[in-house]
């Protein structure tokens, strides 16, 4: 690699202390608050500060408060901050800079994350040992200022990165509880949410219900149908690759609640003969693995059998119709059997019993879930630019492609923005 004429490269022994982790006995730890808090591993790892669970009374390795926690077995490469002294075992490193500054290593390090999972990898067990982690190469400015200044720029858009995400876990627990509130209190005609103390409610096999409401079974709302996929063998390659999206389970879970244009298989002309097409606005639902995920089709596409399609009859709403499978996800894994392959079918979906608004008041409902969502997505957009404008900087500024200060106020700019 080439890097500026000022900037110099070392071992990182060189570049930093390094403490790789001891394991104590047993009977030195436990979880009563005796000692230090040990770490055995990255399973207690979090954001950016680990939450231990365990603590140590015989203190063999220390990790010291402002070190770098770093994994030595799968995943190698994942870090945190100690932000007080720890107890390490052996399946992590302490890293504290000397040569480098700390702050600098420690963006350098998250960088070099990918080549260290791929140096590990090929053996019985993902491992980096001691003479690797200490031999591998480290860049940097020999400037300390400059290391300072790269770090500064990482860090401000590391901050935005955590704000963002505590936004968005803060939004999806608002989302969580509003959707609880839409489908047991709904909307009333002046756009309000109903309360027993102001509106009149029943008792139903649902629970209490707003008077207006009705029971009625999913296949009463819905057209319901099983997905296909009748072809033997499956891997035939005769039967995938044309140009006719084929939406698979994981596709769903990965966009539950939400529209859904990807899909990771297509069919060739000769597979769509032995599956199934499902209109664009389909409630696809997953039947198997993760049950009752529910995401609703962006453009048509072809379900395999362990996917069901709900086409919801007018004038039901779509998303409302979404939203009350959703809801059920629980109770419907509770009726999958037990077994290693737990599947719910149709005779299980279409006789779903769901509480039912007039359709107007369905499309009030929806609208107020989707606004509050559509806020959520906005900052999902922000997060995924900011991590691609963290990927680019590093690229840049830890190779010395580009230098640092006429950055930091882009960075703080585009972090804010």
């Amino acid at each position: 690699m080439t890097m500026p004429q000022d900037w110099s490269a070392c071992r990182l022994n060189d570049a930093a202390e390094i403490t790789m982790g001891q394991s104590p006995d047993s009977k030195y730890y436990s979880d009563e608050e005796i000692g230090l808090p040990f770490l055995q591993g990255c399973a207690e790892f979090q954001a950016r500060f680990p939450l231990p669970k365990l603590y140590c009374s015989n203190s063999k390795k220390i990790a010291k408060r402002g070190a770098i926690l770093f994994s030595v077995r799968a995943p190698v490469g994942r870090q945190n901050i100690a932000e007080r002294d720890y107890v390490i075992g052996r399946g992590l490193a302490a890293i504290q800079g000397k040569q480098v500054a700390q702050p600098y290593l420690e963006h350098f390090l998250t960088w070099e994350a990918p080549k260290f999972s791929a140096a590990s990898q090929g053996s019985t067990f993902e491992a980096i040992n001691s003479s690797e982690l200490a031999s591998w190469p480290v860049i940097y400015p020999t400037d300390c200022a400059e290391q300072s200044k790269i770090a500064e720029v990482l860090s401000t858009v590391d901050m935005a990165i955590a704000q963002t995400e505590a936004l968005i876990a803060k939004q999806q627990r608002i989302k969580t509880g509003l959707m609880q509130d839409l489908l047991t209190r709904g909307i009333d005609e002046a756009g309000q949410l109903r309360s027993e103390a102001t509106h009149a409610f029943k008792d139903s096999p649902l629970g209490r219900i707003p008077v207006e409401w009705d029971l009625a079974r999913l296949g009463d709302v819905a057209d319901v149908n099983r997905g296909k996929f009748t072809h033997r063998p499956r891997d035939d390659a005769r039967f995938y690759g044309g140009s006719h999206p084929f939406i698979q389970t994981g596709d769903v879970a990965a966009n539950v609640g939400r529209i859904v244009d990807d899909f990771s298989q297509t069919l060739s002309t000769m597979g769509t003969r032995v599956s199934n097409e499902f209109p664009k606005g389909t409630i696809a639902i997953t039947i198997a693995a993760n049950i009752a995920d529910t995401a609703i089709l962006g453009r048509p596409m072809y379900f395999p059998d362990s996917v069901v399609g709900a086409v919801a009859k007018a004038p039901n709403s779509i998303r409302f119709i979404e939203m009350t499978v959703r809801r059920h996800k629980p109770a419907l894994e509770q009726l999958a059997p037990k077994s290693a392959q737990s599947n719910i079918n149709l005779e299980t979906l279409r006789p779903l019993v769901i509480a039912l608004p007039k359709p107007a008041e369905q499309e009030r409902i929806a609208t107020a879930y989707e606004a509050v969502d559509e806020r959520q997505i906005s900052n999902e957009q922000s997060l995924r630019k900011l991590h691609h404008l963290k990927t680019a900087l590093m690229q840049d500024l830890l190779t010395g492609k580009v230098r640092v200060t006429p950055l930091l106020q882009y960075a703080k700019e585009a972090a804010s923005a």
